[in-house]
C-alpha cells in the first residue's frame, strides 16, 4: 500500500525535519543505510539534493512528515524552532502517523520537558537526544548522541541512532536529562576554546611556534578538544571552518546559565566564558565560526596564531 507521495505506507518510516550543517549529513546517513526517510527544511536549497535518493520522500510541510512517517527526528538551531515544529501551528502534534519523536536538538531541558509532556499527551513517545561531535562527526557517523526518555524506547531505536552516532549513551528516564549533560559538555567546549586561544596568543607573542606548541600541549596536561582538533583544523591555516557557529554556541552556554541558576548552582567562569562569546558573535557575526573567537585575543594582544613555515 502506497502513499499519496510513494511512501509504503505499511512500513516503518522515519522523518527528518531540519537539513542545516548537522542535519543533512544525519539524513544522508540513514538513507545511505537503507532507510526510507521524508524530509523536510524550510530552504529549498537545503531539500533540493535529498530528491537524488530514491528511497527518500521531500516533504512539502512539518505536517506532512508527521503524517507519513512513524518516527520523526528533528535538528534544529534554536529552542523557539524546536517550540514551532513539536507544538505550533501545523507542527507535529497533529500527526496521523507519527508516534516517536527524537530531538537531536540543543534546546534546553525546560523546552524538552514542554514539548515532551505536550506530545505524550496525544500518545507520541519522546526522546530526548541531543549530540555531539560537530559537522565531522555527523559526515561520518561518529557523532555522541545521549539520549533520555523511554528505556523500551531507546532500545527499539538503537540501530538508527547508531548510524548517526558511533558513540550512543542512555541518560536517564526523564526528557530533558541528556540536554543538561550536552548543555554542560557545550560549556567545557566552549571554556576549552577560549582557554586556548588565550594560551596560543601568550606563546606565539612571545615568539613560540604555534605547531610546537600544540604538539606539546597534545602529549601533556593541557590538552583538550580545541588544542587536539579545533586549532590543528581550522586555525592554523586560518580556515575557520569547523562547522559550529559562534552564535549557537553563545546560546547554548546561555541556556546552560539559565538551568544553573533554576538550579541554584554557581558558574563565576562560566558567566565570564558566556560574555566573551556574546562580544565574540557581536564583532564577528552570529555566523562566525567559533573558532574564530581566536581573533578577538589576537587583535588585543597585536599577535596571529597561524602555521609557520
Amino acid at each position: 500500500m502506497t502513499g499519496p507521495n510513494g511512501v509504503d505506507a505499511l512500513a516503518p518510516v522515519l522523518g527528518f525535519i531540519g537539513l542545516g550543517n548537522m542535519g543533512e549529513h544525519m539524513a544522508r546517513r540513514l538513507l545511505e543505510h537503507g532507510y526510507n526517510v521524508v524530509v523536510y527544511d524550510v530552504r529549498e536549497e537545503a531539500r533540493e539534493p535529498f530528491r537524488r535518493f530514491p528511497q527518500a520522500v521531500v516533504a512539502r510541510s512539518v505536517a506532512e512528515v508527521g503524517d507519513q512517517a512513524d518516527t520523526v527526528l528533528v535538528s534544529l538551531p534554536s529552542p523557539a524552532a524546536a517550540r514551532a515544529v513539536a507544538v505550533g501551528e501545523g507542527g507535529l502534534y497533529t500527526a496521523k502517523r507519527m508516534r516517536t519523536y527524537v530531538d537531536l536538538s540543543t534546546t534546553g531541558p525546560l523546552v524538552s520537558e514542554e514539548i515532551g509532556e505536550a506530545l505524550s499527551g496525544r500518545g507520541i513517545t519522546v526522546l530526548d537526544a541531543p549530540v555531539s561531535g560537530g559537522v565531522p562527526g555527523a559526515r561520518d557517523g561518529k557523532l555522541s548522541v545521549m539520549v533520555s526518555g523511554s528505556r523500551q524506547e531507546y532500545e527499539a531505536l538503537l540501530p538508527v541512532l547508531q548510524v548517526i552516532g558511533n558513540k550512543v549513551f542512555y541518560v536517564g528516564p526523564k526528557v530533558g536529562q541528556a540536554q543538561v549533560l550536552k548543555l554542560a559538555n557545550n560549556y567545557l567546549s566552549a571554556v576549552a576554546l577560549v582557554a586556548t586561544s588565550e594560551a596560543m596568543v601568550l606563546g606565539v607573542k612571545a615568539g613560540l611556534s604555534p605547531q610546537t606548541m600544540l604538539e606539546i600541549l597534545n602529549v601533556s596536561s593541557g590538552r583538550n578538544s580545541a588544542t587536539l582538533d579545533k586549532f590543528p583544523a581550522a586555525v592554523l591555516d586560518r580556515t575557520f571552518d569547523y562547522g559550529f557557529k559562534t552564535g549557537l554556541m553563545y546560546k547554548d552556554l546561555s541556556l546552560c546559565l539559565a538551568e544553573a541558576d533554576r538550579l541554584g548552582v554557581s558558574m563565576w567562569l562560566g558567566s565570564n566564558v558566556r560574555e566573551i562569546f556574546k562580544l565574540a558573535q557581536e564583532k564577528l557575526g552570529f555566523a562566525s565560526d567559533t573558532t574564530e573567537i581566536v581573533r578577538l585575543f589576537e587583535e588585543w594582544a597585536s599577535a596571529e596564531v597561524k602555521r609557520q613555515p
